[in-house]
Parts: C-alpha cells; structure tokens; sequence
C-alpha cells in the first residue's frame, strides 16, 4: 500500500494533480471537505454530530475528522492506498495521522508539496475568481488563507522533512509537467518497496518452474509451500514429522501448519526485492490469509498472473510428467489427474476470479516453449516493477 500527502498552497493546483494521481495508480482520494460533506449528506452519526457543532458556530474538531478518515480507508480495501489533500493541515494533525497509520499496519509513504511563489498563488486564485462566483475569492481573503497556510501548514512540511519522506515539485511549471513530475516521485517510492505476484495457473502450467526462473531472474523471493513443507520433513523438526504423518494417512496439511511457515519466509526476508507466490493460495480462505500477511507488512499484491492451457495439453503434461523421475504421487494415474483438475476448478478458479474483481489478474498463454512463455512473463514483472 502506498499512501501519499498532497501539499500546495492555495492555488496550486492540489486538486487537479489529486484526480490524475489517485486514477494513474488506483489510489482512494481522501480529502477531509469532501468527506465531511458526505457524511453530513448522509446524515450519519458522525455527520449529526458534526451538524450540531457546525450549527452552533463552531469548528469540527479531529475526533471526528480522524474517525471519518479511519472509516473511509477501512471501507476500501480494494486500493493501492489513499491520497490525502488537506490532511493533516496542522503539526498537531501530523501525530494523528501517524498514529492512524500505525492503527491499520499502515504508514504515509511520502508527502509531496506544489511548491509556488506567493504572488502566483494569488494571481491564479484572482483569475480563478473572475468566472467562479464564489463570495470568498478576493485578494483579501486571499491573502488571508495564504498567512493561514504559513503559520499552520509549514510546520507539517517540517515534520516530514526530518521523517525524510518530503519531496517538491516546481507547481509553478506547467500541468503536464507538474503531473509528470509527481508520478516520478510516486513511481521512485513504489520501486523500493517490495513486489508480491501471484502466480495461478492449473496443475500442468508450468507455474512452479516458472516462478522459480522469474525469482531467479528478477531477485525475488520464491515462496512455494510445497518446498517449504519438505524441508521440513527432510531436517525432520517437530513440524516437519508432524507433516510426514499428515502426508502418510493421506490427509491435507491445515492452514495452522501453513501459514506460519509463510510468515517466518516473510519475516526472514525482510529486505528482499519483492516475491513470487505459487501454490498459496489455492482456497478462498487462503486469499485473505495472504492478503493480511502481506497487509500486515504495509503492503499490497502488486501483480497476479494467471498462466492458461487447453485442459488436453494440461493432462498430456502430466501424463507425461508421470513417466519420468519427477513423477509425483498425484499425478500417478488418469484419475488422480483429472481429480487435480477438478480440485483446482472448484476451489482456485474462484480465487482468481476474486483477484480479478479486486486487483486485476494478467492472463498469460502457457502454450509453446519454456522459453517463450517465460519470455511472455518477464516482460509483465518487468513492467510491473519498473513501470508501475
């Protein structure tokens, strides 16, 4: 998740840069005027209350504004993260967000301030006011919000200076300028933070050896729970036996086993490029158990990919696979295979329809050589990485 703080005095240009950000990379605009707004709108609890204090001549206080911003990041789960316009506006406003932030396992990435001379503010503003109608747009005024914003926003800029994630843009350029600009910035800070892709694709896609040469290739993580699962057994801890009887009375490793074995690869890695995941998850339950592993971490799935195959060429693959020394024991027989198949439609399929719905999921064609496909894919992750 990555979660940005637009700054600007007024006139800037905060609100068209916002509306090209958040689209350019699916982040949710959180802008406390407008929020409030709708809550009042809604007449909601919190937007009765802030009725009531509004009616009675005074001003909203962050306990409400904070609870408001809390509920709006909660209800969307779907985004890349949140792009903040006019928040926090004071030094004090600052902490709250920090600790909104650490609240939801999350952390502002970077603040980035439309930097403009004073009298440029103002001159954009007096033109603004010319075919705007609104009652609050005079040099006077002006003036006003422009003393405001030195004596209780500069400060917040301060703040993120010595936390070190403060950048500036030149707003006095063009739009498209400023634009390019801001996603640079945007762009820089999702490359050093880690990449999760997941990797479908039905038994026979060449989904294991694939995200093995993409690990490989691009510095990545492979987190496959089969390897992982057998190393244990091979080094025989008090898990690894545990797993061995599973496998013996031909009953499924539970999620319990799983997912610490997967948060442990997670946390030993901490300073690792990004990873690769195949085989977790394959349920639906395991999607929202990685989802939160990932989540926990400040992160999101950057990229999910699903690797497809005409069913026939899927069980000559097997079939085939069965007759060689990699044979294994679920792929023994033409029943055992059709039945991996089958598990894989009812229980995987749904879960990458789930992704599609809320991420997107890249359809690749598995067909033809291992190098081709794997030529297919490395162009994606390197998209993804460079260019997202």
């Amino acid at each position: 998740m990555i979660n940005i703080a637009l700054f600007g005095p007024p006139g800037a240009g905060k609100g068209t840069q916002s509306a090209a950000l958040a689209k350019s990379f699916n982040l949710y605009y959180i802008s406390t005027g407008e929020l409030l707004r709708k809550e009042l709108a809604a007449e909601s609890k919190l937007g009765l209350e802030a009725k009531g204090i509004i009616a009675a001549g005074g001003l909203v206080p962050d306990e409400i504004i904070v609870q408001i911003i809390e509920k709006t990041i909660t209800e969307h789960p779907e985004a890349n993260g949140f792009l903040f316009d006019g928040f926090p506006r004071t030094y004090v406003q600052c902490y709250i967000l920090e600790g909104l932030m650490s609240k939801l396992n999350s952390s502002l990435s970077c603040l980035i301030c439309l930097e403009v001379e004073e009298e440029e503010s103002v001159a954009r503003l007096l033109k603004r006011a010319a075919t705007s109608g609104r009652s609050d747009d005079n040099e006077a005024v002006i003036r006003n919000r422009m003393s405001e914003y030195r004596e209780k926003t500069l400060p917040v800029l301060q703040f993120y200076r010595e936390k070190g994630i403060y950048a500036a843009v030149n707003g006095g350029n063009s739009v498209e300028q400023v634009r390019k600009d801001v996603e640079a910035i945007v762009k820089a800070e999702i490359r050093r933070r880690p990449v999760h892709i997941v990797l479908f694709g039905y038994p026979g896609s060449g989904r294991g050896s694939q995200g093995k040469a993409l690990a490989k290739h691009f510095d990545l993580e492979f987190v496959a729970t089969g390897p992982m699962l057998d190393s244990e057994i091979a080094r025989q801890t008090p898990l690894g036996k545990k797993v061995q009887a599973l496998y013996e009375n031909g009953l499924l490793v539970s999620d319990e086993i799983v997912v610490p074995l997967i948060e442990n690869k997670l946390e030993e890695s901490k300073d690792v490029r990004g990873f690769v995941y195949k085989g977790f998850p394959r349920t639906l339950v395991q999607s929202y158990i990685l989802d939160g592993l990932i989540r926990k971490r400040g992160a999101s799935i950057t990229q999910v990919i699903d690797i497809g195959l005409p069913t026939l060429e899927l069980i000559m693959r097997l079939d085939a696979r069965s007759k060689t020394n990699s044979c294994m024991p679920y792929d023994s027989t033409t029943a055992k295979i059709v039945q991996r198949l089958q598990d894989h439609e009812n229980k995987t399929v749904p879960v990458v329809e789930k992704y599609a719905q809320i991420h997107g999921v890249t359809k690749v064609d598995g067909s033809g050589s291992f190098e081709g496909v794997f030529e297919r894919l490395k162009a994606i992750v390197e998209k993804t990485i460079w260019a997202s």
